[in-house]
């Protein structure tokens, strides 16, 4: 608490040194005169340009006046008249009508630039997508889409499951991050991260899309660590009527989606009660994982005779003890050829089934009550089946969903509301250790790896040694070095050979078990085969000895805020309560016999902000303080300057720091994935002895090698971030955004790993268990970064924009062994062009409503560091998206046809994941208003 009292006190003076200002809020909205049609992206501002503002998608607009009415207002859009009116009453809101300037035939709505002032003047950058924006993405999925923003990571681990990141730490695990719609945290509870929009929101009611970028802890809670994606959706009192989308395309992609809303008025024709209802449905063969280049951990490559170690095969990463008899020359001798062998393994597609499908329903009542406050109550369900990369491949099948939501709340004033979340994993599995157990089934893998050799020392070693130039190795006493190098020759020199002889070993340890007679492999495509694995993946991994999950997790959350606005600043105060209730019955957690796990966590906060300078300059101050019950008190002060140069002009300048409680994993994890378990760390573990050292000691056998290393008990991770930016336009077309951050983390989060061992009074070792510990960094660990982005409007139809991003992790010092999974490309950029309600003329004929969008995305190749099954380069790669629509007004129907990735070329956006290729489709929208 002694950190928090500085900052009280600085808040203090900042409130009396700001004291004497006056100023008034002055609210509106801007539409076509004709056609009653809101216009986003309005400018609005005062004669002079002391204040101004942009409209936002329902034209709204609203901003802060150092004046006392009367004044003017000056309203700009391009295609329209400029129109000038007289404010009387900051009380009453203006109804702003424009009419379109003679020359011109149709209105304008170009994609971007839909901010509200608020937005324009957030101290952070901030990314928007509108509902406009979100129907004409040149993509077939808009949540992919704002992968094209500046800034903005996109990760596809298989096409039901895209994940955003910012600012670098791309885990397919976005702990980082903070997933919300309409304020409630779209988090699946017991893995502590959104899984993208899969159990998300429908399109059809996403009104907008706001991407925080950078540490927002303040407003957000713990989460908010790099980022906030943000979606706001549909209000029924607004937008009212029956929507209905289908599309379908390739890869048999069919999509269908419904919205309805109404609203009903009292009898003084005011808004009383209104509700919505979602419906939405995907299916699609979904892209297929089949690197089989070998892994980072592979000790030999794909020339290797007795195999290898292949990325998206499982079951063959099983090394066998042969790798002594690649190492050790006694043993080439006694064996010649064999070297190292592996497992055959089993494929991706053998253990799981790409036919993904997505189910979305939700329904919300909405109450107008007290004074201009509103009371909702809604749910929201989903399910499907789908592919999810973390530290193994996932497959989620069948995952079920429920969030319920109750909330008081009134505009600008503040709100209280709570939200109770709960999944069940339904029959998802681990598809990696699935392919173990599948194979394990048939013959335990020492005793393949004995037939194996057996059959080589009985069948083959005859062969080898009559091969020509084969070494004598006459002389017992020498080392015969010369000899060893001659043996390595004549091996190398015949490889068809080694070839030949490996598959005969492997089909003889493949075959029938010698007695019993059973079956030692179980073939893909055979009755046999899908016995074994539908019993496997029907049983639990902890209770039953199998590979799925079971996870009935649940979160609970409060929270409330309110506004106070004295006439001398505005003040925020809010908090929160949040409960995890995770449930795994040992197949995740480690909350086996009857244990239950239940993690509380608490925040509280508090905000100021004050304008000055004739209101051109916004300052702001916040501080949060959070404690978690397995954690101390930990605070987050911000503080941040936002300068209007002029109506169009806009500095920032934000210092921000933010915390994030250890996920339920890194605190309670206890999973089995094969070659190692992967623990929590909420108590710390001893006497751990380093990977590098274990082998160094099977060389020498001398126990003063093993270096022993202790991991501390978990601590929450924290960062400082310094942010500056420019926002701005030039001129009557150009918009830029701009900013530079530089983020220091401390305690930083990653993993370590050590064996548990033994070691006897023959210097003989065993190794007990390979662990994976999550860990704090011992030092400090630094990113720096740039983002810059550029619209630019022309010849009233159209408009190119551009962005660029470099991100850059500052290089760990020696002696850190933490993994810090950056997963991050240091250079990408983005090139669209599009174009709105095109009129084309063909002889005497024109056809209106024409549109199109199209994007470039260039990201350059970076190392990917997962499991050691999944770390690896991601090569560089690029993607043209487009699309073209008709919008036929009097069907009410727009036809819209387009693809991502148009050209097909196959792309990984994360190691061990699929290639990503062309996703063509056609889509039909039809909207009608207010049924």
């Amino acid at each position: 608490m002694k950190k928090v009292y500085p900052l009280l006190l600085i808040m203090s003076f900042l409130s009396v040194a700001f004291a004497g200002y006056g100023q008034g809020t002055l609210r509106g909205k801007v539409t076509d005169k004709a056609t009653g049609e809101a216009l986003a992206g309005a400018k609005v501002f005062l004669q002079g340009g002391a204040a101004g503002g942009l409209a936002d998608d329902e034209g709204n607009f609203e901003f802060q006046v150092p004046q006392a009415p009367p004044f003017q207002v000056i309203v700009t859009f391009m295609s329209y008249d400029t129109l000038r009116t007289e404010v009387t009453d900051l009380n009453k809101p203006l109804k702003l009508g424009m009419d379109e300037k003679t020359v011109q035939v149709q209105a304008v709505e170009i994609i971007g630039r839909n901010i509200s002032e608020k937005e324009a003047e957030n101290p952070l950058t901030v990314e928007s997508m509108g509902a406009i924006a979100i129907k004409e993405v040149a993509g077939a999925d808009f949540y992919a889409s704002l992968g094209n923003m500046k800034g903005v990571d996109l990760t596809s681990a298989s096409l039901g499951f895209k994940i955003i990141n910012t600012r670098g730490f791309n885990s397919t695990s976005p702990v980082r991050s903070l997933q919300i719609i309409d304020g409630v945290d779209n988090q699946a509870p017991g893995l502590n991260f959104s899984l993208g929009n899969f159990l998300g929101s429908s399109e059809l009611d996403v009104q907008k899309v706001d991407l925080v970028v950078g540490a927002s802890s303040a407003y957000y809670g713990p989460n908010a660590f790099n980022g906030v994606i943000s979606m706001t959706t549909k209000n029924p009192f607004i937008h009212q009527g029956l929507s209905i989308q289908g599309r379908v395309g390739e890869r048999n992609l069919a999509e269908v989606a419904l919205r309805y809303a109404k609203a009903f008025k009292n009898k003084n024709d005011e808004d009383v009660f209104a509700f919505k209802i979602n419906g939405a449905f995907m299916r699609a063969n979904d892209w297929n994982a089949t690197n089989i280049d070998p892994t980072q951990q592979s000790l030999v490559g794909v020339d290797n005779p007795g195999g290898y170690d292949k990325v998206n095969t499982y079951g063959d990463e099983n090394l066998t003890s042969g790798i002594n008899y690649a190492l050790d020359n006694s043993s080439k001798r006694a064996y010649p050829g064999l070297g190292i062998w592996h497992r055959d393994g089993y494929k991706e597609s053998d253990v799981v089934n790409y036919n993904t499908y997505n189910v979305k329903l939700g329904g919300a009542l909405h109450f107008k009550v007290l004074k201009g406050a509103e009371l909702i109550a809604g749910s929201n369900f989903g399910t499907g089946t789908t592919v999810y990369q973390g530290d193994n491949r996932y497959s989620l099948k069948d995952i079920l969903f429920f969030q319920h939501k109750l909330e008081l709340k009134k505009e600008d004033k503040g709100f209280i509301r709570s939200y109770f979340t709960h999944e069940d994993a339904g029959k998802s599995y681990d598809a990696v250790f699935t392919a173990f157990m599948i194979q394990d089934a048939a013959k335990n893998t020492n005793e393949w790896s004995n037939d194996y050799r057996n059959y080589w020392a009985t069948r083959v070693t005859t062969r080898a040694q009559a091969l020509p130039g084969y070494p004598q190795f006459t002389q017992p006493n020498r080392p015969w070095d010369d000899e060893y190098l001659q043996l390595d020759s004549v091996m190398a020199a015949n490889q068809d050979s080694l070839v030949v002889w490996h598959q005969q070993a492997r089909d003889f340890a493949n075959s029938a078990n010698l007695t019993d007679g059973t079956l030692d492999r179980f073939e893909p495509g055979t009755a046999a085969f899908d016995s074994v694995l539908a019993d496997v993946t029907s049983r639990t991994a902890f209770t039953e000895g199998g590979t799925r999950f079971f996870d009935r997790s649940k979160l609970w959350h409060l929270q409330g805020e309110y506004k106070f606005t004295p006439s001398f600043m505005d003040i925020v105060v809010g908090g929160n309560v949040r409960v995890y209730l995770p449930y795994s019955e040992g197949t995740i957690f480690s909350d086996t016999n009857g244990v239950r796990i239940i993690n509380k966590e608490a925040g509280i906060y508090a905000g100021l902000e004050k304008r000055i300078m004739n209101n051109r300059m916004k300052l702001n101050a916040t501080c949060r303080l959070d404690k978690n019950q397995n954690f101390n008190f930990l605070v987050s002060p911000a503080v941040s300057a936002v300068y209007n140069i002029n109506a169009d002009n806009i500095l920032r300048l934000a210092l921000n720091s933010a915390i994030r409680n250890p996920s339920l994993s890194e605190q309670y994890l206890y999973y089995n994935v094969g070659r190692a378990l992967l623990v929590g760390n909420v108590e710390g573990r001893d006497s751990l002895v380093t990977l590098e050292s274990l082998n160094n000691f099977f060389d020498s056998q001398n126990p003063d090698t093993l270096s022993y290393f202790n991991v501390a008990a978990i601590r929450p991770e924290k960062v400082k971030s310094a942010e500056i930016g420019y926002r701005g336009t030039i001129g009557e077309h150009l918009f830029i955004d701009a900013s530079y951050y530089f983020s220091l983390y401390q305690d930083f989060i990653g993993y370590k790993v050590g064996a548990d061992i033994s070691v006897d009074q023959f210097n003989l070792a065993t190794v007990k268990r390979i662990y994976r510990v999550a860990a704090n960094s011992d030092n400090l660990v630094t990113t720096q970064g740039f983002s810059a982005g550029a619209n630019y409007y022309f010849k009233k139809y159209y408009m190119v924009n551009a962005n660029y991003s470099w991100n850059k992790l500052n290089k760990l010092t020696v002696d850190d062994p933490i993994i810090p999974a950056f997963n991050t490309p240091e250079h990408k950029f983005n090139i669209g062009f599009g174009g709105r309600n095109i009129p084309v003329t063909l002889g005497e004929k024109t056809i209106r409503n024409l549109g199109f969008n199209t994007n470039f995305k260039w990201v350059q190749g970076f190392q990917f560091e997962g499991s050691p099954q999944f770390t690896g380069f991601v090569p560089t790669y690029w993607l043209f998206d487009g699309q073209i629509n008709k919008k036929v007004e009097k069907i009410h129907t727009t036809f819209k046809l387009g693809a991502s990735n148009v050209l097909n070329k196959q792309a990984l956006q994360v190691f061990g994941g699929p290639y990503v290729g062309r996703m063509a489709y056609f889509q039909v929208l039809v909207e009608l208003d207010k049924l």
